[in-house]
C-alpha cells in the first residue's frame, strides 16, 4: 500500500501533466488522477497545484518529489544491475552548464551521447548563474574553476587554462609586457571581473587591471583582442585556435595561473541513476 501512487506522482511531477504521465505509463488519465488523490489523502498534504492549463508542485510536493525520485532511481539501478540493462539507459536527465562552455563543449558531447543512447531524454539550461540543483530539480551541473559548495558531490571531467594574449598589431604599437606589474601600462580588455589571476614564485596572485573595454562576453573580448584593441585573459576554449594560427600571441607564460578544474556536480544525497552516471563517465572520457 505504501508504494501505491509513487510512480504516478513522479511521472506527473516530471511531465507537469496528468495526460502526458498517463500516456508514458500506458494507463488511463483517470487512474493516474485516482492514485494521486489517494496518495494526497494518505499523506494528508496537497502535492500539486492544478489549473485547466498547468500542473505544478506545491512546496510539500517538491520536497516529496526529491525523495521519491531518489528512491525510484535506486530501484531502477537495482533492476538494471540484475537484468544487465545498463547498456540501454532510459529516462530524463536535467542538467545545467555555463553558457559558452556548454555551447562549445558540453552540449555537442551530450548530442553524441544521445546518438548512442536514444532512449535518454536530456533537458539542458545554460546559465552563468550558480543554480541551486536541489531547489530547481536538476540532476547535474557542470561547473568551472574552484568549488566552494561542500553540500555537493563532484567528479572532475577535465581542466582549462587561462591565457593572457594579444594581437601582434597591438604589441607592435604598445610593446610586450614582461612582468605582471607592467600590465598597468597597457590597455586590458575586461570581462565581469576587475582582477586577473596569475602565479608568481609558486603563489597565486590577483592583479587589478583597467582598460577601455568591459564585455560580459568571451567571444566579444576575443574579437576585440584580434582587432588589436588590447590584451585579454581568457580560457583556452576561446583563444586556443587563434594562438595556434598566430593571430594571437601568448604573453606572461611564466606567470600563468595553475590549470582549473571542470567538474560535474550533483547533490550529496542524490543517488546517481545509471543514465546520469553513464553521461558523467562519458563526458569525463571525452574531456580529460
Amino acid at each position: 500500500m505504501q508504494w501505491e501512487g509513487i510512480s504516478e506522482f513522479v511521472y506527473v511531477a516530471e511531465n507537469e501533466s496528468f495526460t502526458l504521465a498517463s500516456k508514458k505509463m500506458a494507463i488511463s488519465t483517470a487512474q493516474v488522477s485516482r492514485q494521486i488523490s489517494a496518495l494526497e489523502k494518505r499523506l494528508n498534504i496537497k502535492l500539486f497545484y492544478r489549473t485547466t492549463r498547468k500542473v505544478s508542485l506545491t512546496e510539500e510536493g517538491r520536497i516529496f518529489y526529491q525523495h521519491c525520485r531518489s528512491v525510484l532511481d535506486g530501484l531502477e539501478a537495482a533492476e538494471r544491475a540484475i537484468t544487465n540493462l545498463q547498456s540501454k539507459p532510459q529516462g530524463k536527465i536535467k542538467l545545467t552548464a555555463p553558457v559558452t562552455y556548454g555551447e562549445q563543449q558540453i552540449l555537442p558531447l551530450v548530442n553524441d551521447f544521445m546518438q548512442q543512447y536514444p532512449d535518454v531524454e536530456v533537458s539542458a539550461y545554460l546559465s552563468n548563474r550558480k543554480i541551486d540543483l536541489v531547489e530547481d530539480g536538476y540532476d547535474l551541473a557542470i561547473r568551472l574553476g574552484k568549488l566552494n559548495d561542500s553540500s555537493m558531490m563532484a567528479k572532475k571531467l577535465g581542466k582549462r587554462t587561462n591565457y593572457v594574449c594579444a594581437a601582434k598589431q597591438y604589441l607592435d604599437i604598445h610593446g610586450i609586457p614582461h612582468s605582471i606589474s607592467e600590465l598597468n601600462q597597457h590597455r586590458c580588455l575586461l570581462g565581469t571581473l576587475d582582477y586577473w589571476h596569475f602565479q608568481e614564485s609558486g603563489r597565486e596572485k590577483s592583479i587589478k587591471v583597467t582598460g577601455p573595454i568591459r564585455f560580459n562576453s568571451g567571444y566579444s573580448l576575443t574579437d576585440a583582442a584580434l582587432k588589436g584593441l588590447g590584451i585579454v585573459q581568457l580560457p583556452d576554449y576561446y583563444v586556443q585556435q587563434h594562438l595556434a594560427s598566430g593571430k594571437l600571441v601568448s604573453l606572461l607564460d611564466n606567470y600563468r595561473a595553475p590549470e582549473e578544474g571542470i567538474w560535474a556536480m550533483y547533490p550529496h544525497n542524490r543517488h546517481l541513476s545509471p543514465r546520469i552516471r553513464l553521461l558523467v563517465d562519458y563526458l569525463a572520457r571525452q574531456l580529460l
